[in-house]
């Protein structure tokens, strides 16, 4: 049975990053991304109540990311500021079909220090007072030893309390240190999630089965009570109550950038939810989100461009 998932204040966790995009003359345009960060803004955009929980520096560089997002509307009360720290950063480069590369510096980020000694219990209890709390793999990717046990911890203590965790599967490989302890930390994390977001290319590459009957039993397997499949080619599965459903992308564009296609469609999907809408009717609303988004350069398109702005 589906979570009630009706007027929750939203805690989404991980990590922002400086963007730089190719352009077209070859030189470097600035911006900021991160899968959940892109949700966030994205939820806020759609009329959510959300607060991103993550770690910056105390440079110029995070004291603007901090800045737009609130002027964006996302809640950043529990953004930690850590001193000598720098964000990481990312490049993205695109080919003529929309598809990118992206390029990482950000071992030293200090979203990776939020579960040290002193920050585990602020983070922690900001996880707990959400309604809903959404993350990714990439999140956990993060952590890893004893900071990765605090993270699970604090999402049980949140769930305990009456938090809904969802999570999307936003698998990459070069994120972990090995197959085994990707896979050992994604088996937990779904005992945990109750509405879960996978992709079929994620899955094949985690598990080595991706096919939508495979990811399906995966979710199954695990007790997940909501799940949504992203397909390879555009539209999703959607089980919630009985059999999944399949929910076509209602009209195909020619993307320019992929980039946050995904994010774009979790923010366009759990508003819905939010709004007391069902799994299937959110699903469509997820599509006409990322359609938008992926006609765009970047992760995060202009405000007059979204759905609904009269642009």
């Amino acid at each position: 049975m589906p979570a009630d998932l009706t007027g929750r204040r939203v805690a989404c966790f991980g990590e922002c990053m400086l963007e730089l995009r190719t352009r077209p003359d070859g030189l470097l345009s600035r911006g900021y991304g991160g899968d959940t960060l892109n949700t966030a803004v994205y939820l806020a955009r759609l009329g959510v109540a959300v607060d991103y929980v993550t770690a910056l520096g105390d440079d110029d560089f995070s004291t603007d990311m901090l800045r737009a997002w609130e002027e964006e509307g996302v809640g950043t009360a529990y953004v930690r500021r850590i001193a000598g720290c720098l964000p990481g950063l990312y490049v993205i480069e695109t080919d003529p079909q929309g598809e990118r590369r992206f390029l990482y510096w950000r071992d030293a980020a200090p979203v990776r220090r939020l579960f040290d000694p002193g920050l585990g219990q602020e983070t922690g209890a900001a996880l707990a007072g959400a309604g809903l709390v959404y993350l990714s793999g990439i999140s956990l990717s993060l952590f890893a030893g004893a900071a990765r046990e605090t993270l699970f911890a604090a999402l049980e203590q949140a769930r305990a309390g009456g938090a809904v965790i969802a999570f999307d599967t936003n698998f990459r490989l070069r994120g972990w240190p090995d197959l085994a302890e990707a896979r050992n930390a994604y088996g937990r994390m779904l005992t945990l999630a109750q509405v879960v977001l996978a992709g079929c290319e994620d899955v094949e590459a985690l598990t080595g089965r991706g096919a939508p009957e495979d990811v399906l039993a995966w979710l199954d397997d695990a007790g997940v009570a909501e799940a949504v499949v992203k397909l390879a080619e555009p539209g999703c599965l959607v089980r919630s109550d009985g059999p999944a459903v399949s929910v076509p992308v209602p009209d195909k564009v020619s993307p320019v950038d992929t980039t946050a296609a995904g994010d774009s469609f979790a923010a366009g999907y759990l508003a819905a939810r939010l709004r007391g809408e069902v799994p299937v009717a959110a699903a469509l609303a997820g599509h006409r989100l990322a359609a938008v988004v992926i006609t765009h350069p970047g992760a995060i398109i202009p405000r007059e461009a979204m759905p609904g702005s009269g642009a």
